[in-house]
């Protein structure tokens, strides 16, 4: 079995205390400030582990789908996945509910296709495999032509941002 591990010392109680994160394998993230408000209120340059959840299957579903386009014989020349994690507030407590996976994909097949392709990675996708039945995880997949991955588009300055 493969093992990763992370690491945190947390201070205080849950409402005004505060975490250090650190992963031991890649040391990528050394003494990453967490905090509960980082996870109900702004960030403010503090992760959450909704965050990291995000960023995990963000990492894991792109990973899966590559490798599903390249099994199917139409390679990806480049994905753009992103990945929402939502988080329910209720009187019992804090509730992962859902998984919202977003993709743009510049690769050499048709919109229907990539939608099919696209449900077949989810399935595979071990950290979205570990969620299933407790969370609900969503698909948005569109295949890109001519124009930029959402990344490669210039931003308004005097358009808010979208939150």
């Amino acid at each position: 079995m493969i093992e990763r591990s992370a690491n945190v010392v947390w201070d205080g109680d849950v409402r005004t205390g505060q975490g250090r994160l650190t992963t031991k394998a890649s040391e990528v993230l050394v003494s990453m400030p967490v905090t509960f408000a980082s996870r109900v209120e702004d960030a403010q340059g503090r992760t959450s582990p909704e965050e990291l959840l995000a960023a995990a299957v963000a990492t894991c579903y792109a990973m899966s789908l590559a490798d599903t386009l390249a099994e199917a014989g139409r390679p990806a020349e480049q994905l753009e996945v992103e990945a929402t994690c939502g988080l329910d507030l209720s009187p019992d407590g804090l509730r992962v509910a859902s998984i919202r996976l977003v993709v743009a994909a510049r690769y050499g097949g048709d919109e229907q296709t990539l939608q099919r392709l696209a449900r077949t990675a989810e399935e595979r996708c071990a950290v979205s495999s570990a969620l299933r039945g407790n969370v609900e995880v969503s698909v948005q997949a569109r295949a890109l032509r001519d124009e930029p991955a959402p990344s490669e588009r210039p931003t308004d300055p005097t358009r808010p941002v979208e939150v």
